[in-house]
């Protein structure tokens, strides 16, 4: 039997969560914040499949009801940020009939195509991990979904880190012809997150917004500025307080090929050491990006890789 999410599902959810999604497992507090403090969850769109009382299955359908920024609600789109179905249910149809009715869920919202899973603000992971759950990925193959591309996660330890000599000299260089790298103070707070929106995305400054609301060291984000203005930021221990979680970071790209992301990501990889931490891990760039490359050949390593699949949905 398929019904909608009711009062005490979270239990039985996060049970079955941390049974089938075995890599990934939550605890009920994080269930809380990331789908039921959501400002865009409905609970229609969170279906369970039941035997007796027990939770055998479960899917998240999400429709912007709040915008990210200004008032683009996007409403051609949703998305789907997990399903599972126990593996002593499988191959008796329930993934694809949550599937359906998920789908049905968002269609009835407007939208005309569905995402899995980049979602923001709350997404679990970019993707589908096809190293980690293979028939998760052929599922979403055989109801039509396609890729549409292939964001990693990386991580680089800090154990044996040491601010590079030949990035220091290209910080001096940069500080000789105007720049400033810095934590950011509270005063050019508005500007940084006005910067992270408009020259990144909304969900940059939303991130950097509400870090700081949940208390995070302003200090923990260093910026690079020219002629008072800012040109580029790194963070790290922004999302959820996750001390070695690192970004979001970014330069603006007219400023682009003059180092200012390398001294900017190894100003905060030396904040972070200085704070004992001892490894930084994001969950989303791409290998072939600039980014990528430069995270690369400062000691990242790729642990990760996801699928974003998209499908369109029929009227």
């Amino acid at each position: 039997m398929y019904r909608t999410f009711q009062s005490g599902d979270e239990i039985g959810i996060v049970e079955l969560w941390n049974e089938v999604l075995a890599h990934d497992p939550i605890n009920e507090k994080r269930f809380l914040t990331q789908v039921l403090l959501d400002a865009n969850f409905d609970p229609e769109g969170l279906i369970v499949a039941v035997d007796g009382e027990r939770i055998v299955g479960a899917i998240l359908a999400i429709t912007r009801k709040l915008p990210m920024m200004g008032t683009d609600l996007e409403p051609d789109t949703g998305w789907i940020t997990f399903f599972m179905v126990h593996p002593d249910f499988e191959r008796r149809g329930i993934g694809h009939g949550l599937l359906v009715r998920a789908s049905d869920y968002i269609r009835k919202q407007g939208a005309k195509k569905v995402f899995f899973s980049s979602y923001a603000p709350n997404y679990f992971l970019p993707g589908i991990d096809e190293a980690a759950y293979p028939s998760g990925f052929d599922f979403l193959l055989k109801e039509g979904f396609r890729r549409a591309y292939s964001p990693v996660a990386m991580h680089r330890t800090l154990t044996d880190y040491v601010y590079p000599e030949a990035v220091k000299a290209v910080k001096a260089d940069r500080e000789r012809e105007g720049y400033i790298f810095e934590a950011v103070q509270d005063g050019d707070l508005p500007a940084v997150i006005r910067f992270a929106n408009t020259v990144f995305n909304p969900d940059w400054g939303r991130a950097i917004r509400e870090g700081l609301l949940q208390g995070l060291d302003p200090s923990q984000i260093l910026i690079a500025k020219k002629d008072g203005n800012i040109v580029g930021f790194a963070m790290y221990g922004g999302y959820k307080g996750i001390r070695e979680r690192f970004g979001p970071f970014g330069v603006d790209t007219s400023e682009q090929g003059k180092g200012l992301g390398k001294v900017l990501l190894h100003e905060a990889l030396h904040s972070m050491k200085k704070r004992t931490i001892q490894g930084a891990w994001f969950l989303w760039t791409s290998e072939k990006s600039s980014a990528g490359h430069l995270y690369l050949k400062n000691g990242f390593k790729t642990y990760r890789t996801f699928h974003v699949m998209v499908k369109e949905l029929a009227d």
